[in-house]
């Protein structure tokens, strides 16, 4: 990865900002995007001169349009960005499960609209899918139907924009900043219900999600996959 550039939208928290260690580790420039210009601030500072930020909201189109056009040509696109939310069927309103698809699904399909002519041909497009598109549960209808849409589109777009490797990861439940909002007591709980259950007895962290998004951006003889990085969640 030396030279090379990576765009992670996403970049400032999480797996994403994981990610960036690690090809940064490997030799990469990185560009960071995210909402937020305070979570910008302290992952640029942690991640170093190598990395460039900027502040994006990925349900604007305009706004992915222009940051593309200011980011110009580069190698890789990571796309780990997204809000997830759940709840009853019949209790979840509406407009949350439509602020879910604008985030999870209309996110990345900009992003990799206008990402896609600034990849040089030999890059990728790494979505985020997630392991409720292929495992029901109670209170993830929204959640489950977007992760089946976004899985369907990096299949379709491996095809449509070839030789543009593009691929989906699909984490299990990982121990990530997104669920800081739980109490401290319910999270852990959660957390030690769902590793009982799992063939490897702990749930995810950021880093294993980060070396699956490394493989599928390494192999240049993949695309279209779906990488389950799960723990066997989908085998439960």
């Amino acid at each position: 990865m030396k030279n090379q550039k990576i765009v992670i939208i996403g970049g400032s928290s999480g797996i994403g900002l994981e990610t960036a260690k690690q090809v940064i580790s490997l030799g990469a420039e990185v560009v960071i995007a995210s909402r937020s210009e305070d979570k910008l601030h302290k992952a640029k500072e942690m991640l170093g001169p190598r990395a460039a930020a900027y502040v994006l909201d990925t349900t604007d189109e305009q706004q992915v349009k222009s940051f593309f056009e200011q980011v110009g040509k580069y190698d890789h696109l990571v796309i780990s960005a997204a809000e997830t939310s759940g709840g009853s069927f019949l209790q979840l309103e509406t407009v949350q499960a439509r602020k879910l698809f604008e985030s999870k699904f209309w996110g990345p399909y900009y992003a990799a609209k206008y990402g896609a002519p600034k990849l040089s041909a030999q890059g990728s497009i790494t979505l985020f899918s997630g392991v409720v598109a292929y495992k029901p549960m109670i209170g993830s209808s929204a959640l489950g139907a977007v992760n089946a849409a976004v899985s369907n589109l990096g299949q379709t777009l491996a095809l449509e924009l070839a030789p543009i490797r593009v691929n989906i990861v699909s984490p299990g439940i990982i121990d990530t900043p997104s669920r800081s909002k739980m109490p401290e007591n319910t999270r852990n709980q959660f957390y030690a219900t769902v590793a009982d259950k799992l063939p490897v007895k702990r749930v995810g962290h950021p880093e294993d999600v980060a070396q699956g998004v490394l493989y599928l951006i390494h192999n240049h003889f993949v695309t279209g996959t779906v990488l389950h990085v799960d723990g066997g969640h989908t085998l439960t």
